[in-house]
């Protein structure tokens, strides 16, 4: 295979999903999204896996990427799916922490253009510890339920070109095998 063939272009998009997981996961970390999170962490280790099997020439490895591919963009499909209250489904819910914690995508109080204002509420007007905290969140240019759906989009768009293209390299890697077998 030439350097400029499907292999390189598959090291090239997962090492463009790479980027693109780390990037989600810090933000999933920041608001405290352990589904996603434990997800985020399982697409990492793949698609490492992906790239060390199209590097080595390894394609059981190419294969774990693709199967895991498939079962990434079903995930996303549902992020996006909750995130715009398809079905059942509500944002509000706290089904993406496990029902641990009240905490919601970090980009609701830190979106684009967003003005976060926290009010203590506290029993006869002063502060304790034990005071409650409202958060309101004014003037984003973008509500952070698009930003978490442009999010998954770009992980669908990029697994999609990572599938096809793994496909290409498992289907090519096998050819070269087979030939080098009937000499």
């Amino acid at each position: 295979m030439g350097c400029c063939s499907g292999r390189c272009t598959l090291i090239f998009i997962c090492t463009l999903q790479l980027v693109l997981a780390l990037e989600r996961q810090v933000f999933d970390f920041l608001g405290y999204q352990w589904a996603p999170i434990l997800a985020n962490f399982f697409h990492i280790i793949i698609v490492i896996l992906g790239l060390f099997g199209t590097i080595q020439y390894r394609p059981r490895y190419i294969v774990v990427y693709t199967v895991w591919g498939a079962l990434w963009v079903a995930w996303n499909v549902f992020i996006i799916c909750f995130y715009l209250d398809v079905g059942g489904l509500s944002k509000d819910s706290d089904l993406l922490t496990f029902n641990i914690s009240a905490h919601h995508s970090w980009w609701s109080e830190h979106g684009p253009g967003c003005v976060r204002r926290e009010l203590q509420l506290t029993p006869g007007g002063r502060t304790t510890p034990e005071a409650q905290s409202y958060i309101s969140v004014m003037g984003c240019f973008v509500d952070y339920q698009y930003i978490e759906v442009l999010h998954s989009s770009m992980q669908i768009l990029v697994a999609l070109l990572g599938f096809v293209y793994a496909c290409y390299v498992v289907s090519a890697i096998t050819e070269e095998e087979d030939s080098c077998l009937r000499k």
